[in-house]
């Protein structure tokens, strides 16, 4: 059955950057077009982990209050204000950083965004390895565009003690002789994330899969560490 809609998977080694499997759309004969490489796509709260974790570089930490209530910017669509809402169109006041992250707060988000300053965030991002985002707050909540295997990559620092690592599938070309033609550098780019930063959001992104939206991901006896996505009903 060819599916009405493609699709992208990328799995990396956090600590070295080697592709373990690539997915880039059902088939290469149909589409020669790599989702996973080529299509750039708006990550949404997938993005939020970046700004959380420029927070924490600063002067924030996971038990920084900040207020999870009605704001508006204007400079919205013709010529309207900007008003950001929680997926469930609800607010629910003062929040812990730790837990606006666990519940994919999205009014929190902008205004530590708006605490922090966009150029901040999107300077540790390209720190990370998510280059070129424009520095204003719709990008706090994933309205910048990014490839599965730029953010992919990116997440690793947060699995390898915070080092960047760049992304690749081919390690070595040796010749029918076994003479070696091609050696790939080792891909990591220096530290992109300190501690106790790390450590914070370790434990952050640990809380979003025990007791916040990516909870029904768990798998029992397994240390998992994430963040979801919170459009279709949190799924």
């Amino acid at each position: 059955q060819v599916p009405r809609v493609n699709g992208a998977l990328v799995a990396i080694e956090p600590q070295s950057g080697r592709v373990l499997a690539m997915v880039g759309g059902y088939s290469y004969a149909l589409s020669s077009f790599n989702r996973a490489t080529q299509a750039r796509r708006q990550p949404g709260s997938a993005f939020k982990p970046f700004v959380y974790a420029t927070a924490l570089e600063g002067d924030f930490t996971p038990a920084s209050i900040v207020l999870d209530a009605p704001i508006s910017f204007a400079g919205g669509a013709n010529g309207q204000r900007w008003t950001p809402e929680n997926y469930s169109r609800e607010y629910y006041g003062p929040q812990s950083l730790r837990r606006g992250l666990e519940l994919s707060r999205n009014v929190m988000t902008v205004r530590l965004a708006q605490s922090v300053g966009m150029k901040k965030i999107v300077d540790q991002s390209a720190r990370m390895g998510i280059p070129g985002l424009t520095p204003n707050l719709s990008v706090s909540l994933g309205a910048g565009e990014v490839t599965p295997l730029e953010i992919t990559a990116a997440y690793s620092a947060f699995a390898n003690g915070g080092r960047r690592v760049e992304a690749y599938g081919i390690s070595r070309i040796r010749t029918p002789q076994g003479r070696v033609i091609y050696q790939r550098a080792s891909g990591q780019s220096g530290q992109a994330i300190n501690n106790p930063s790390l450590y914070y959001m370790n434990q952050m992104l640990r809380g979003v899969m025990t007791s916040g939206t990516g909870r029904s991901a768990a798998i029992a006896g397994r240390d998992l560490a994430g963040k979801s996505g919170t459009t279709s009903d949190y799924k």
